[in-house]
């Protein structure tokens, strides 16, 4: 059974607040979770995901708070799946651990390996191009940003902010928007490669 393990570490939490509670509640992202993130040791948060989609909205709300470090392991593990993650066991567990230490080397902070190592070259490169917009993103940008991912139109958009549609659009570009999405979608259907999924 392949699945993605994710291992993160948060940054600099010696001298921080223990941002382990708020991560677990954001990581709360539905049945693409099959084992929810739980905290392993320290400071370090782990969770398994069962497709590309939900490991792309992992990765966004982690890379979002700008606290982690990373680590990506695609690969097998030992089945059935134990009910918590803290008792998991395989490759991929091993992987991911591989990758956070990876991750504390790499520009976007986050690592990517599995047994597929061409396509998880590029799934981490794609993460590291996708971790930079993110870094950029302003407050504003999420607000826009987080509207259009629910759905909104610009209009829509523009009303709840109270700003003009161009205004919108505006803010929709300074923040990558569409370069973030579609960098998600990538990193995805990389991952779901890995796993062995069919593409729709």
């Amino acid at each position: 059974m392949n699945v993605i393990v994710v291992t993160a570490d948060q940054r600099g939490s010696r001298a921080a607040s223990d941002a382990v509670p708020t991560a677990l509640e954001r990581l709360d992202l539905g049945p693409g979770v099959l084992r929810a993130f739980d905290r392993t040791a320290g400071d370090e948060i782990q969770g398994v995901l069962g497709d590309g989609a939900t490991l792309a909205a992992v990765l966004e709300a982690l890379l979002r708070d700008g606290r982690w470090q990373v680590g990506v392991g695609i690969d097998a593990v030992e089945s059935p799946l134990p009910a918590s993650t803290r008792a998991g066991r395989g490759p991929a567990f091993v992987a991911a651990r591989t990758a956070v230490g990876r991750a504390k080397t790499l520009p976007g902070r986050v690592g990517i390996v599995g047994a597929d190592v061409y396509r998880a070259e590029q799934a981490e490169t794609v993460a590291m191009l996708l971790s930079g917009l993110l870094a950029r993103r302003s407050e504003a940008g999420w607000q826009v940003a987080d509207l259009l991912a629910a759905g909104l139109s610009h209009a829509e958009a523009g009303a709840r902010l109270g700003i003009s549609q161009p205004a919108v659009s505006q803010r929709a570009q300074a923040a990558g928007y569409v370069e973030s999405v579609r960098a998600a979608h990538l990193l995805g259907q990389l991952a779901d490669e890995m796993l062995g999924k069919e593409p729709p």
